[in-house]
């Protein structure tokens, strides 16, 4: 993987940039939907690509357990298997060792689990977990690492980030040719600190990327910020740099400002299939009375395929009467308005004037935050099963 920094903004630091990847260019600052089970929900390979999808997010968990990491390799890799002709990051199943406490059991050795299909008992070390990313065929693979739950005591935060170091020097040293690229994962919550401990021993230790784990757990939104914001500027500037789970469309403009490359997230795709709207005029519940009879395309201000053909009372009718091409259409312009903001974002800090498009956006949007619910801003602390992820 080949990455090139195209533009700073010096008002702000946002980062232009260009990942190339054996599955094709990755343009930055980029989203990346989540793909969890080899399929971004309710959408085929042709939409993503039609949306301007670039790369996708699939989980390393799962594919593992369903259908296996060996089938995939055997019908020609994980590109192969979903017929995606883009790059594919895979993550490690570290969040599923943060998210079910109550099946896993953590030791220097690496996470043993119950499967949460049928019980079963499996082991996943570092080795392991990149040995099942090479077999998948990822372009960017993610090494194991334990994400401590929000408002852990320090005791517990300095043993997860320095048993998340520990793995990643045996991830480095199972996998050290470099393809697919490998990116370290900082931990140490909202410790400012620890933050930075971990980022030095990463780079001592020497990846492709780097991305910060163990936001939007639980913490305040502003704690979150201050963490992005102090630790970002900490990691090299000749590596790409990944916001691990996060966020809302506020959180993608303001990481991009501290200089954020890359983000994935849950939201577009499950607000759309439970019928929550980011329009330009903030988050709108289709299922709301008030759109019953309402002849107004979901959002005037956009052009994508549900809102250039249909009005908020069909997209109602829809999912009411649970309807499938409901969640479809209201996924598709979800994902639509993520890509949109990343275009645009791109585009301003080419022209060199993202500090005015964050400021404006986030002007507009300020006026709706009361629409969001603490869900809506971390949604990794919501339905943490595993077998319920995106």
């Amino acid at each position: 993987m080949i990455f090139d920094v195209l533009k700073i903004d010096p008002a702000t630091g946002a980062r232009r940039g260009r990942m190339t990847t054996p599955h094709g260019t990755v343009d930055t600052p980029v989203f990346m939907p989540c793909g969890t089970q080899a399929t971004v929900k309710a959408l085929s390979p042709d939409e993503l690509v039609a949306e301007g999808v670039q790369v996708v997010l699939c989980n390393t968990y799962h594919l593992y357990l369903r259908p296996g990491h060996r089938v995939i390799e055997e019908l020609g890799g994980l590109h192969r298997f979903m017929a995606w002709p883009g790059a594919i990051l895979t993550d490690s199943g570290g969040y599923q060792v943060y998210s079910m406490a109550s099946l896993r059991r953590i030791s220097e050795e690496g996470v043993a689990f119950r499967s949460h299909l049928d019980g079963s008992d499996h082991f996943l070390s570092p080795e392991l977990a990149i040995e099942i990313q090479k077999a998948l065929g990822a372009d960017i693979v993610m090494p194991l690492d334990e994400c401590a739950p929000a408002h852990s005591a320090d005791g517990d935060l300095r043993r997860s980030l320095e048993l998340t170091i520990r793995w990643a020097k045996r991830s480095r040293a199972a996998h050290p040719d470099g393809e697919p690229a490998l990116f370290g994962i900082v931990q140490g919550g909202t410790d400012k600190g620890l933050r930075e401990e971990g980022t030095k021993a990463l780079q001592q230790i020497g990846f492709e990327g780097y991305a910060l784990g163990g936001l939007s757990v639980g913490e305040t939104k502003e704690a979150m910020y201050e963490t992005i914001a102090h630790t970002t500027p900490l990691l090299p500037a000749d590596r790409p740099r990944y916001l691990m789970g996060v966020g809302t469309p506020e959180d993608l403009v303001e990481g991009v400002a501290w200089g954020v490359d890359m983000f994935d997230c849950v939201l577009p795709t499950r607000h759309g299939r439970t019928g929550s709207l980011f329009t330009s005029q903030g988050r709108i519940n289709i299922k709301g009375a008030q759109y019953a009879k309402d002849e107004r395309p979901p959002d005037p201000a956009c052009d994508c395929y549900a809102c250039r053909h249909f009005s908020r009372a069909y997209l109602r009718h829809l999912f009411t009467a649970g309807e499938i091409l409901g969640l479809r259409l209201n996924t598709l312009h979800n994902l639509h308005f993520y890509q949109t903001l990343m275009k645009q974002i791109r585009q301003s800090i080419e022209d060199g004037t993202y500090a005015a498009f964050r400021a404006g956006f986030l002007e507009r949007f300020t006026v709706h935050s009361s629409r969001f619910t603490e869900s809506d801003r971390h949604p990794s602390t919501v339905n943490r099963q595993p077998s319920q992820e995106d």
